[in-house]
């Protein structure tokens, strides 16, 4: 199973027990819910049934989902469901059903240099939700600073000249995985933290839980080109791949 489907479902079944939460504190809620479940029994195990038995069966059933709908919990279990869906596909038996859609195109952020300007003033609007790109046309290095609630992250280094000096790529983001591609060369330094998440830098890969960590390349000292890539996540890997 991929990392993705492994977050998605850890955070599904984590509103699942806050919703569970929340029907158990509304009482009233509660009393239907259970009136329902019991109702619902009762009209499936009764060996004649009777029209009547249907009608208990169906109305059992709404009074159930209403109940559940009744907590934000499930509200947002269904957006956080629609998006996963939108943004990744519907798998089965291996195959993806919308392995064509535009959405499912994957774009590696191409980040190019151009002659040092004026920074002051600048105004960056990047999207929160889904797979972002953007670095088509070419542009001045600058220091990356972005936040997402949720998608997967490529950034490509693979066609930039980093100044000589600290450069800086920080990625704040709630659910997904991040790979950034560095050449060989450029000095780099990792800090990431995670709720759950993994990291993989230079052939080594960390399991985290909670945690932060702190990694330096071997080169990294002795670099006239630096990079610092700082990653925060809820539930998300980081990956630092050599080009």
């Amino acid at each position: 199973m991929q990392s993705s489907w492994r977050f998605f479902i850890v955070t599904e079944l984590l509103l699942f027990v806050w919703a569970i939460y929340q029907l158990l504190g509304n009482i009233p809620i509660l009393i239907f819910l259970i009136f329902a479940i019991i109702n619902f029994v009762y009209s499936v195990k009764k060996v004649h049934k009777t029209s009547f038995n249907h009608f208990q069966k169906i109305s059992s059933l709404v009074v159930m989902l209403l109940c559940f709908l009744s907590s934000p919990a499930v509200w947002l279990m269904i957006v956080l469901a629609i998006l996963f869906v939108g943004l990744k596909g519907v798998e089965v038996s291996g195959i993806d059903l919308f392995s064509n859609a535009p959405w499912r195109k994957k774009q590696i952020k191409m980040i190019k240099t151009v002659t040092s300007d004026s920074k002051s003033g600048r105004r960056f609007k990047r999207p929160w939700i889904g797979n972002q790109r953007f670095g088509n046309d070419t542009y001045e290095w600058n220091d990356i600073n972005m936040s997402i609630i949720y998608g997967d992250t490529i950034i490509d280094l693979g066609n930039t000249l980093l100044p000589k000096e600290d450069n800086v790529v920080i990625v704040r983001k709630g659910f997904g995985k991040t790979r950034i591609l560095v050449p060989t060369g450029i000095g780099v330094m990792l800090e990431h933290s995670a709720m759950i998440g993994e990291a993989q830098f230079e052939n080594e890969h960390y399991r985290l839980k909670n945690e932060s960590i702190k990694v330096f390349s071997n080169e990294y000292d002795e670099a006239t080109r630096k990079l610092k890539i700082v990653t925060n996540t809820l539930l998300g890997d980081i990956e630092v791949i050599r080009i």
